[in-house]
């Protein structure tokens, strides 16, 4: 091969791995992006991806609800789908004292308001006793209230300590007849401890699926929890993995897709007075229920 051939081989060669590096460069570049894409976003002050996991005790696998004191996150009350318990732990401790308020079912939420326990069952079936007795083996002067909410099935429960409003959101009730808002239910909590329903909210799902880019989603609230310091709502829908923020109309504003690996099966939620955001995940078989905390970041 004459020299001039083996110059043009060779500049061949160099240019045809320039252009491979260049490919792989490209290729790498698009790579990262499509990863940073994939990253679910947040809410403003929290990191949805980088949780404090605290694991639950063995009698709370199946955590569905939980609630704080005042906002104070030096206990934590909770239940489970399965019996009429309201257990009381620290959040890392590996046993969780106990409260029996009722007989074995399907409960779903837990509230504490002005001095009240408030337990949801699925049925929409409310149960309400003295906070002074969370400490006790069983539970006095529990008062079940039923009518007050209409034939449906039901997980999210919220209270706001300065009014006496409590707020429960149906996951699919009878009188809805489409898939374009999800009906809300608020009742006042009366002094003797019973409920009353004071009126209604909606909650628009075409707004969410406009904002989650999305054509159908099955929204079924699983849990909720009020941010009192920007009075928005925060709406978990565990079945499609869905964080959902609204301003204190109810207006939709942010959806937030939740990573898959980090929120098994979210069904809890709740605030502490430190603007901390907390989310449970009940466990199954092979792992147990948790309590992710988020914390505020300015």
């Amino acid at each position: 091969m004459t020299g001039f051939k083996k110059q043009g081989a060779k500049r061949a060669m160099t240019l045809y791995v320039a252009g491979m590096l260049a490919v792989a460069v490209v290729f790498l570049i698009i790579s990262c992006k499509n990863k940073e894409k994939a990253i679910p976003a947040s809410p403003t002050g929290y990191d949805l991806n980088n949780p404090v996991k605290y694991k639950m005790p063995e009698d709370l696998t199946e955590i569905s609800g939980f609630a704080f004191h005042n906002g104070k996150n030096d206990s934590v009350y909770a239940e489970q789908d399965e019996e009429g318990f309201l257990f009381n732990l620290k959040l890392g401790d590996k046993n969780a004292n106990y409260t029996k308020f009722g007989k074995s079912g399907d409960y779903e939420d837990v509230a504490i308001c002005r001095e009240q326990v408030i337990m949801l069952k699925s049925d929409g079936t409310l149960f309400t006793f003295p906070f002074s007795q969370v400490r006790s083996k069983e539970a006095a002067n529990v008062q079940k209230i039923k009518g007050e909410l209409p034939e449906g099935e039901f997980e999210a429960i919220c209270a706001d300590e300065k009014t006496g409003l409590v707020y429960v959101l149906c996951k699919h009730c009878a009188d809805e007849k489409t898939s374009k808002s999800s009906s809300g239910y608020i009742l006042k909590l009366q002094a003797d401890g019973t409920l009353k329903q004071t009126g209604i909210f909606v909650i628009d799902v075409k707004e969410i699926e406009r904002l989650a880019n999305k054509k159908r989603v099955p929204f079924r609230p699983s849990a909720m929890a009020k941010n009192t310091f920007t009075n928005e709502w925060y709406i978990l829908s565990s079945v499609n993995k869905m964080l959902v923020v609204a301003d204190v109309n109810w207006k939709v504003k942010n959806v937030y897709p939740l990573s898959v690996t980090i929120f098994g099966q979210p069904e809890g939620m709740a605030f502490d007075n430190q603007r901390n955001l907390y989310i449970s995940n009940e466990g199954d078989q092979l792992s147990a229920g948790n309590i992710l905390k988020f914390s505020y970041k300015k």
